[in-house]
């Protein structure tokens, strides 16, 4: 393989997974086969739910329906891979397909913090502009949104991928993960990586800091909006709309701000593979049933079309 105009002695690499223990890899197999399932389900129900209930083509429900297509492409890229290791206690993956991996991954995981922070932004206009929101929030300022959610997790994703697919790996290939991660990437690599380790760093960090700075800054407004409200039952209503996705922004930055944000030295391999399951398996899953059963108007919509198909 040539990469970089150098011959490369190594085609593919080894990722040795969560577990080599036998009886751990069937629970584990088990586990993550349903968690996979769930997964599946409950986010294609989300965007079929949106789609074709008229009461969910709002600004907020269009960001969901894509945030359950992000969280779809993230599980995928990684669950279906780790599974099959579960069955050969490890997975042999060629290069250009571990780059690849590590292509969707931060694609999709770039394109879920714009989201979060689209989200954060229509849930700012809707509270503390509700008379300008029709147009500050108009079909074309939603579609502008997302398809810069994507453009941004496409020029990470390509950040990653050129960075990854300019290292030379000449010597052992084994990636004690489950998936192909950057720095495991890294660490195999005899190529000089002072520089190429710099630029996703810088890349990540940014656009972190950038979705942070907007979610943090929307809640800021939406907070002192909310309390300047008279009316109990208003305040209580304002911030319903909201729980599901602070919960959900809490789960994800939480996450990913142990895994790239903290120095390695502190955290150990093994607590990183179990954070990294939390984000990349775990929280797909469990974005739908945050915003299904906190949330009013999907319940509802959720059991009209239950009772229409009775």
């Amino acid at each position: 393989m040539e990469v970089g105009n150098r011959t490369t002695s190594v085609t593919e690499v080894i990722l040795l997974g969560l577990t080599k223990d036998p009886m751990l890899c069937a629970i584990f197999f088990v586990i993550f086969l349903v968690f996979y399932t769930v997964t599946l389900v409950g986010n294609i129900s989300i965007i079929t739910l949106i789609r074709t209930c008229s009461q969910l083509h709002t600004p907020m429900y269009l960001f969901l329906s894509h945030l359950a297509f992000v969280d779809l492409g993230f599980s995928s890229s990684v669950t279906p891979i780790m599974l099959i290791g579960f069955f050969r206690y490890g997975m042999a993956l060629p290069v250009t397909g571990c780059v690849a991996q590590l292509c969707f991954v931060v694609l999709f995981g770039t394109a879920e913090c714009f989201l979060l922070a689209a989200m954060a932004y229509d849930r700012y206009m809707a509270i503390c502009s509700p008379l300008l929101y029709p147009t500050k929030m108009s079909p074309r300022v939603c579609i502008f949104l997302v398809g810069a959610s994507y453009f941004g997790g496409c020029v990470n994703g390509g950040t990653f991928t050129g960075c990854s697919a300019s290292l030379s790996f000449c010597g052992p290939n084994k990636v004690d993960h489950f998936f192909c991660d950057f720095s495991p990437l890294v660490k195999l690599s005899c190529s000089d990586v002072s520089i190429i380790q710099i630029i996703p760093s810088i890349s990540a960090g940014s656009i972190i800091v950038v979705t942070v700075l907007v979610i943090s800054l929307s809640y800021v407004f939406i907070l002192a909006t909310i309390l300047k409200m008279r009316s109990t039952e208003g305040r209580h209503k304002a911030f319903s709309t909201c729980t599901s996705h602070l919960t959900a922004v809490t789960l994800y930055y939480g996450t990913i701000t142990f895994i790239y944000v903290l120095p390695k030295s502190t955290y150990t391999i093994y607590q990183n593979k179990i954070i990294s399951v939390f984000y990349t398996v775990v929280i797909p899953m469990l974005n739908p049933l945050i915003y299904s059963l906190r949330n009013k108007d999907v319940k509802d919509a959720l059991r009209k079309a239950t009772v229409r198909r009775s």
